[in-house]
């Protein structure tokens, strides 16, 4: 067996499918020894997502080498989305038949259901990684953050990411309407620091609003930010692991 994964709970697990396929039409997962990826970078290039999963987030993990495979992001998601709050998520690779066995297992009764994922054939071509500095770090709760993206997508098409003096304000106007969020220390956020006075940038909320399905799956949320430069969102998966969003900024 090449590859063979076991996650603890299968409602967690299809919010970070569905994330993935929000983006792209084809997901590639890269295994070792110590961690499962999967990074997606949209055909437009406005958004990356990377899922980084550490093999002791897993109930069971076996890969005893570099593993890469692609998977149809629609039918992946569609599998995933029927996990139920009792069933473990087993992925197995299957080289020699060239698929993917998706299994549910009900932790109480014992009953799997198996569903097999054809595998495509591609050339691994893994996507690096961002590494920017970024002046300003926020930390909120991700109720707080589905409510503020929820709010924005009321307005408008575009959010204005601003700091100031302390201070992380969010503005959208638009003919008829405007939003205007100003968030601090413990109100409502967790944390907030920067190591620029200032900072402003401009962002898709449509691109936003495709973040909220992995902020069901965590507590709270990362945002860096700097004056046009992509935004990332952080969050960190139940039992470890992260999945991270680059936003890239909107001009003129």
């Amino acid at each position: 067996m090449a590859f063979k994964a076991v996650y603890p709970t299968a409602s967690k697990f299809k919010y970070v499918a569905q994330t993935l396929a929000k983006i792209v039409d084809e997901i590639p997962f890269y295994c070792e020894p110590d961690i499962f990826e999967a990074r997606v970078l949209s055909p437009d290039k406005t958004t990356m997502t990377i899922l980084k999963m550490p093999s002791i987030a897993f109930e069971e993990y076996m890969c005893d080498q570099e593993e890469f495979f692609v998977v149809s992001a629609d039918e992946f998601n569609r599998i995933a989305r029927r996990g139920s709050r009792n069933d473990l998520v087993i992925l197995e690779l299957d080289k020699d038949n060239k698929v993917l066995k998706f299994m549910f297992k009900d932790k109480k009764t014992g009953v799997e259901r198996i569903f097999y994922l054809e595998l495509k054939e591609r050339v691994a071509e893994k996507i690096p990684e961002l590494y920017l500095e970024l002046g300003i770090s926020i930390r909120m709760l991700s109720d707080d953050y589905k409510n503020i993206i929820r709010d924005l997508k009321i307005v408008g098409e575009e959010a204005i990411f601003m700091y100031s003096n302390g201070r992380f304000e969010i503005k959208s106007t638009t003919q008829q309407k405007e939003y205007h969020g100003i968030f601090e220390q413990d109100n409502p956020l967790i944390s907030i620091s920067a190591t620029v006075e200032k900072a402003v940038s401009r962002y898709s909320i449509g691109l936003l609003e495709s973040t909220l399905k992995a902020a069901v799956a965590s507590k709270d949320v990362l945002l860096e930010f700097d004056s046009d430069k992509p935004l990332k969102v952080e969050f960190e998966l139940p039992g470890g692991g992260t999945l991270v969003y680059w936003i890239a900024p909107r001009t003129g």
